[in-house]
């Protein structure tokens, strides 16, 4: 995985070249930054992807490959080089990729299929690849991590430890669950999602939806919205705690 800086956007003209076929999701992600407050705002985005055995069809069927292409869409507003690190994860961190402009099309099956069996869900294995990752940059830029699951770990203890340990970091997480909606396993990232401040951590750095069991079915606007509905109010806060600097006047 390559390092962040979050220094300047992607232009669309640079889209337009390098990724013809993303300028749509591209376009789509700048609405709703701006209808978020967030434009001009920069972040690291990373993307975690769950490899647990149930996830099989969501590969095979392109949902997360699409999900992928979402969010470069996404972090070629919000940083500087149109890459996003990825983190594959079952039950510990299965491989870590760079996901860029210049080479997506396939890209997540083509990894996916390199990396051997598909085994239980651990959150907090990837969560650590992520907090080690941001940390060895160095960079003082928040982050936004899309965390991709399809029902709760193996060690929930665990990952809530995690999630509180990295309240303390310009971290936020965003879950997004794939999967039939009543499944009791989504449960737990609802409890992530609602942990009390701050009690259990300092400030709420967690966000969770649920985009059912096709989740290309949402349109790329109501992705973007989703993924972005809590993330402002963390940045607010994490500025108010000291975790994330003011922006320069």
């Amino acid at each position: 995985m390559t390092t962040r800086t979050g220094a300047t956007r992607v232009s669309l003209e640079k889209v337009q070249a390098n990724a013809p076929g993303l300028v749509d999701l591209y376009k789509s992600a700048g609405i709703s930054l701006r209808k978020h407050g967030l434009d001009g705002e920069r972040a690291a985005v990373y993307l975690v992807l769950d490899r647990s055995g149930s996830m099989r069809p969501y590969y095979q069927d392109g949902a997360v490959q699409h999900l992928a292409e979402q969010v470069l869409g996404l972090c070629a507003h919000l940083d500087d080089d149109g890459s996003v690190p990825v983190v594959f994860f079952s039950t510990d961190v299965d491989g870590t990729a760079d996901f860029g402009l210049d080479n997506y099309g396939g890209r997540i099956a083509e990894l996916h299929q390199g990396l051997g069996h598909m085994g239980r869900t651990n959150y907090h294995w990837a969560m650590d690849a992520v907090i080690d990752h941001h940390l060895a940059t160095g960079s003082t830029a928040p982050a936004l991590v899309i965390f991709q699951t399809d029902g709760g770990p193996t060690s929930k203890a665990a990952a809530e430890r995690y999630l509180c340990k990295a309240a303390r970091l310009p971290l936020f997480w965003q879950f997004v669950g794939f999967g039939d909606p009543e499944d009791n396993e989504f449960r737990f990232l609802h409890k992530l999602d609602d942990l009390a401040v701050p009690g259990k951590r300092i400030v709420d750095n967690a966000g969770f939806f649920h985009a059912g069991r096709d989740p290309r079915a949402h349109t790329d606007t109501a992705l973007y919205d989703h993924l972005l509905s809590e993330y402002p109010h963390w940045l607010t806060a994490a500025r108010t705690a000291g975790i994330v600097d003011s922006p320069a006047r």
